[in-house]
């Protein structure tokens, strides 16, 4: 009959081993969260939506920048647990997949083990497209924003190639596991020593857009955008730290700028 509420069934207390696993999974996902560009709250929300589901009572999370506390109670049981967050990068099928996986536990099509399993393959995921379609496709973006800007077509080809040559040293970088800043700085400076062979050469009345487009790829767009989330939510610290992080990538991009225009004997844009 349409009116009358049926009342939920209070959850069964957990042993301390099955809470132990439960807050494992809940952390393990939320650390995937962080790690991949995900904002505060959508990573507290996640983690308390995935113990609850695996049948913990309550969660007390405490998000930082570059660690999650989480603390998980079941009746008279609790357990305390912390992960580090080791790195920050950008990933968007891991974050739709946790969504998803959050989606199934809770409609109970799949247990603690099952969650796991999706875990822990996550963790070791495979980048989703070859690195020769990403270096391609990075200069297509950066040579699409020159002609948005208003450059020529002798504009999109340098950027196209500037863009696409960064990005693979980009890529080396990495691989080898330089520090983040200094792969912002060599990657700005190999885009614009490329980009500005449109001013060195007068292949163009607008040079100064092959300049400014090649380093697009660089921009800390989503640093920016969750800093700004997570101040009007109230992390304040998180916000904090990710818009320095932002801040220090702008200026890592400009110094890789500067560098390349005095050596190229460009000034200014």
């Amino acid at each position: 009959m349409s009116g009358i509420s049926v009342p939920t069934l209070p959850k069964p207390p957990l042993d301390h081993e099955t809470l132990r696993d439960v807050i494992d999974l809940a952390l393990w996902a939320g650390q995937l969260l962080l790690q991949n560009g995900a904002e505060s709250a959508r990573v507290e929300e996640t983690v308390q939506r995935l113990g609850s589901a695996l049948g913990a009572h309550s969660m007390e999370i405490l998000v930082s920048p570059n660690a999650i506390l989480v603390t998980t109670i079941s009746d008279q049981e609790f357990r305390t647990k912390i992960r580090r967050v080791v790195t920050m990068g950008v990933n968007m099928q891991i974050l739709d997949e946790v969504r998803a996986l959050v989606h199934q536990v809770e409609r109970g099509q799949t247990d603690r083990a099952g969650t796991r399993a999706t875990l822990t393959h996550l963790t070791h995921l495979e980048p989703q497209y070859n690195r020769w379609v990403v270096v391609v496709m990075i200069g297509l973006g950066c040579a699409a924003f020159s002609r948005l800007f208003g450059g020529d077509w002798v504009v999109f080809f340098v950027t196209f190639i500037a863009g696409a040559v960064a990005q693979f040293v980009r890529q080396e970088f990495q691989r080898r596991h330089f520090n983040s800043l200094i792969v912002v700085v060599v990657t700005s400076f190999v885009a614009a020593l490329i980009g500005g062979t449109v001013t060195l050469y007068k292949l163009s009345p607008q040079p100064q857009i092959a300049l400014i487009a090649s380093v697009i790829l660089l921009v800390p767009g989503i640093h920016l955008v969750n800093a700004m989330r997570d101040l009007i939510a109230g992390h304040l610290v998180t916000g904090i730290v990710r818009g320095l992080v932002g801040g220090m990538v702008s200026l890592g991009i400009a110094l890789g700028l500067i560098m390349a225009m005095r050596l190229l004997g460009v000034n200014g844009l």
